[in-house]
């Protein structure tokens, strides 16, 4: 194993055990309504991301970002997303909902394929067709047996899965994006935040200093794990790297059953089985293009 793929399996390792474990922190924080934690989350990832560039000294590549009209535009519609993501995200595991968050970071990169097809004319083979169809018969299954869509698990994947594909079509960095995507949601975040300080019911008058500190630390939280993802994908093969994001979901779910203790019957077990069916099914479509590909360029 050489220097980068040693480097990549640990910096990507690192971003997706922190994801995964991401419920814990903000589970030390349920006190905090969903609304404000987000808004916290936005405004300190704002100053983090922007100290950050400094020490780097990135700014250009934030002008340059700016100075493109259609880029502006794609990344006020990822700031929608990403926002729309983390608010359902941090509802959801403050609302006992750890497991199904799980069940939407699975079905993220099946419905990444999907519209990939969808928008970017990617032709998908038989196996992808396959993975997905197991993942929808997991959805359906959920539907007749619980009588309703698995909204949060549905609102996580297609955000997360639609901010991918915007951030797919632009030229900007991880971290030049991220605080542009922040900068666009901050004066309203700020501007709430404001407002429940003059009201008196802003939570850093009720919630202890050790909470406080974990407000403010909610920008390293959001920002760490993106830029060591960002390390790691430029040091590994894509195979390596999707086979990588199903830690953060694993270690996700592991929190949900058996931290949590939230239900996990035998209907929610056969909704998984058919998503991991069809996880299956993917990842062995990818490990048998790469195996391809390998073959090729040795011959």
């Amino acid at each position: 194993m050489n220097k980068d793929t040693h480097d990549g399996l640990f910096y990507a390792g690192a971003a997706f055990i922190l994801w995964g474990l991401l419920p814990v922190y903000w589970k030390a924080l349920e006190e905090v309504p969903a609304l404000e934690l987000l808004c916290n989350r936005i405004v300190w990832s704002l100053f983090f991301v922007a100290i950050l560039l400094s020490c780097k000294k990135r700014w250009r590549e934030v002008k340059t970002a700016l100075a493109d009209k259609k880029g502006k535009l794609l990344l006020t519609i990822s700031s929608c997303l990403i926002g729309t993501n983390w608010f359902i995200y941090i509802w959801a595991v403050n609302h006992d909902h750890v497991v199904d968050t799980s069940m939407g970071y699975y079905m993220t990169p099946l419905m990444n394929a999907l519209l990939g097809f969808i928008f970017m004319k990617e032709r998908l083979n038989r196996l992808q067709v396959i993975a997905i169809a197991l993942a929808a018969c997991g959805v359906a299954y959920s539907i007749i047996d619980y009588g309703h869509i698995p909204y949060i698990a549905l609102t996580l994947a297609v955000s997360f899965a639609f901010y991918g594909l915007v951030r797919k079509v632009m030229k900007v960095e991880s971290l030049p994006g991220l605080f542009v995507e922040t900068a666009v949601l901050a004066p309203l975040s700020a501007a709430y935040l404001l407002w429940l300080a003059f009201s008196g019911e802003i939570s850093i008058y009720k919630i202890s200093l050790m909470d406080n500190l974990l407000l403010l630390g909610a920008g390293a939280a959001t920002s760490l794990p993106l830029i060591f993802f960002a390390h790691g994908a430029r040091r590994l093969r894509l195979v390596t790297l999707g086979m990588m994001q199903y830690i953060a979901p694993t270690l996700a779910l592991m929190l949900g059953v058996f931290v949590y203790e939230e239900p996990f019957n035998s209907a929610r077990l056969v909704t998984f089985a058919f998503i991991w069916s069809g996880i299956a099914v993917y990842v062995a479509d990818g490990l048998n293009k790469n195996l391809k590909v390998i073959s090729t360029t040795n011959n």
